[in-house]
């Protein structure tokens, strides 16, 4: 058990100091290896977002749970991450920082011929809808 725990150690070690595993080090595959939480700040639990359900209540609540974080909006941006799962949180991951990415989004055209396939139900329907929806590049637009 002590082995086991002085290689899992090491490990670690090793991404944490830059020795990388399989060519990444911690800032390759950080999104924000610079971004330091306060010092003794505990993040709250955020209610998880995967891209199906209604996205600016999501956000309302996220920013509602930013209690002690104060205006830095990079520590608010290192948070947002940890509300995503699923398809949004690979949207998210899949994102340039520095230049947003419109690679293989799809179009409204795209969107506007889906069609439900015999052997799904609605409700998969609507899901895998939405999922190709929240990545349409330009965004759709509520009316």
């Amino acid at each position: 058990m002590a082995e086991e725990l002085k290689k899992l150690t090491g490990r670690v070690q090793s991404v944490e100091c830059g020795k990388g595993i399989e060519g990444l080090n911690y800032e390759d595959l950080c999104i924000q290896p610079d971004v330091e939480l306060p010092e003794g700040y505990k993040p709250p639990k955020f209610e998880m977002f995967d891209g199906t359900c209604d996205p600016k209540g999501h956000l309302i609540t996220w920013c509602d749970k930013l209690v002690g974080v104060g205006k830095n909006e990079r520590i608010r941006m290192k948070l947002f991450m940890r509300s995503l799962t699923g398809d949004a949180l690979s949207w998210y991951i899949s994102q340039n920082l520095k230049k947003f990415n419109t690679e293989n989004a799809p179009d409204v055209f795209y969107i506007q011929n889906l069609k439900k396939k015999p052997t799904k139900t609605f409700s998969e329907y609507v899901t895998r809808w939405r999922s190709e929806a929240a990545k349409v590049r330009p965004a759709l637009e509520e009316e």
